[in-house]
């Protein structure tokens, strides 16, 4: 993983025998193929589109800012949660990436741009709980010493909010961080833009965010995407606030990423900044995304399943 081998004849350090036997097993190293890499015109950010041994393609993003280098990784080709305002969710569900294919995203930016990764999210395609194994099978290998070394808290998943993924998340030792996707604190506002996720109620999935933050000490990052005339009037700020009273939270604003042939705008900057004063001034924790890779469809909730167009 650190020293981005290609292939099993490239470890050097192991005996020229033991990497004979490896070969013989039908054991092999390597990362996947990128069929395009895209880099950002209006900042350093970085789109890779990957193709899967059998031939579906998935999208991981490389973020850059000063000494820090963050991978954006895909945990399943396509997604099936249906969120009505997401790329992702308009491409339906394909299937559950291993870990190996997940960590195989890290090695071909790696490679490519010979930058070391500082964190790692997982908020790509996909919903990572949805796949809870093989991603936490990966968040370890990006964590281990001897795998990526990347530190837990470093490390971040994002769920549209399975309350039985959190809960299980919860009991496990290591100090992974957690986004939940919100954009709405009213409960049939949340159903129409995430079907799915609307599964669980806002009282239920509050319930164990809250068992979460006290089984860790660790506070959950809700994210809330802001669309204009959906859940950015006064009403919705106030349900948000009452939502996020009392217990160990963080607001990470999310002015939209337009998608294409969806009937979404993003809110006014007038609009993102009064929820962010007020929620700070009720004592929530808040921040505002800053916006990458905006001009190659990279940013969050932009990412697909593609195919590359060739003349």
């Amino acid at each position: 993983y650190q020293k981005k081998a290609s292939s099993i004849d490239a470890m050097t350090d192991l005996s020229l025998a033991f990497r004979q036997k490896l070969s013989a097993g039908g054991y092999y190293v390597g990362a996947l193929k990128i069929l395009q890499e895209q880099l950002s015109a209006i900042d350093a950010t970085r789109k890779y589109l990957f193709e899967l041994a059998d031939g579906n393609t998935i999208e991981s993003v490389l973020l850059t800012e000063d000494a820090r280098a963050t991978l954006c990784f895909s945990t399943q080709a396509g997604c099936a949660m249906g969120c009505t305002f997401c790329a992702t969710g308009q491409s339906g569900f394909v299937r559950n990436l291993n870990a190996g294919e997940m960590v195989g995203q890290a090695l071909g930016v790696m490679r490519s741009t010979d930058q070391r990764l500082t964190n790692a999210v997982a908020m790509g395609q996909g919903e990572p709980l949805a796949n809870y194994d093989e991603t936490l099978k990966a968040l370890r290998i990006f964590n281990a010493p001897d795998g990526f070394a990347i530190g837990a808290r470093h490390l971040t998943l994002s769920t549209c909010g399975l309350v039985e993924g959190i809960r299980r998340l919860a009991e496990e030792p290591e100090q992974f961080g957690l986004a939940v996707s919100l954009h709405s604190a009213i409960d049939v506002k949340r159903a129409q833009l995430m079907p799915k996720a609307a599964k669980y109620n806002l009282a239920v999935l509050q319930a164990a965010c809250k068992d979460y933050t006290n089984k860790t000490g660790r506070r959950i990052t809700l994210e809330y995407t802001l669309i204009a005339g959906e859940n950015d009037q006064e009403a919705d700020l106030r349900a948000l606030i009452q939502f996020c009273r009392g217990w160990l939270c963080h607001v990470n604003l999310i002015p939209l990423n337009p998608v294409a042939a969806l009937k979404y705008d993003r809110s006014l900057p007038s609009r993102v900044m009064r929820f962010g004063q007020e929620l700070e001034q009720a004592g929530i924790a808040m921040s505002i995304r800053k916006e990458k890779g905006a001009d190659l469809d990279a940013a969050c909730g932009q990412l697909r399943q593609r195919q590359v167009h060739r003349s």
